[in-house]
């Protein structure tokens, strides 16, 4: 074999199709498009799920539950493996399980699920467990610490300034309401007066003006 003989598999490579060349061409009139409609003319672009107008599979068929944004996956080991991996009395944690390979992700929760029997006592911290693995680890006389999930999520701490700032709207939305109560107060006190003081007038001209009758 040289340069010479170097060519593509068969197959590989095709010619191009020359189109508008008339029947003659092996192709027919209309370049084996077929006449009119969408696929006829050029630009055409298939849409995913697009069945010609009527109402797509896709839709036609019914819907049923949701997916949970809250759910949490679980990085999944068994009792079977760590009877394998870990001696006796020995603490099995998170991070040894990631060093040891039996866990790849690096940041998922782990959780202990009851496949096989354990006769080892090993002390098994993790986040989950199922009740038939606690059981198990419990009855070969081991122990179970449940840990609690990381909160990897950055919290912001406000700087001072900002929290004396709120401080100081604070008080000053207090004083506000409680010269408004006061103001309040004082309007309805006012009012009450002004009653007293108009009815004792009223009572004073109707008196006055019996004792003239």
């Amino acid at each position: 074999m040289s340069l010479s003989n170097l060519r593509p598999p068969k197959g590989a490579k095709h010619a191009r199709k020359r189109v508008g060349r008339g029947p003659g061409s092996g192709h027919g009139k209309t370049a084996s498009r077929g006449s009119k409609g969408a696929k006829s003319r050029s630009g055409f672009r298939f849409k995913r799920g697009f069945e010609g107008g009527q109402m797509p599979l896709h839709r036609r068929v019914p819907k049923r539950g949701f997916t949970n944004i809250f759910r949490v996956e679980y990085a999944v080991v068994n009792l079977d493996t760590l009877a394998e991996v870990f001696e006796a009395g020995s603490a099995v944690t998170p991070e040894l399980l990631r060093e040891r390979g039996l866990v790849r992700q690096a940041r998922a929760p782990i959780k202990v699920l009851g496949r096989g029997e354990i006769s080892k006592a090993l002390t098994v911290r993790a986040h989950r467990f199922s009740g038939s693995a606690a059981e198990k680890i419990a009855k070969a006389g081991g122990s179970v610490e449940r840990l609690e999930p990381v909160d990897e999520t950055p919290k912001v701490e406000k700087p001072e300034a900002q929290k004396a700032v709120k401080s100081e709207v604070k008080a000053d939305s207090q004083e506000v309401v409680k010269s408004e109560k006061s103001e309040k107060s004082e309007r309805s006190e006012k009012s009450e007066k002004s009653e007293k003081s108009e009815k004792s007038k009223k009572s004073k001209k109707s008196g006055s003006e019996s004792e003239r009758q």
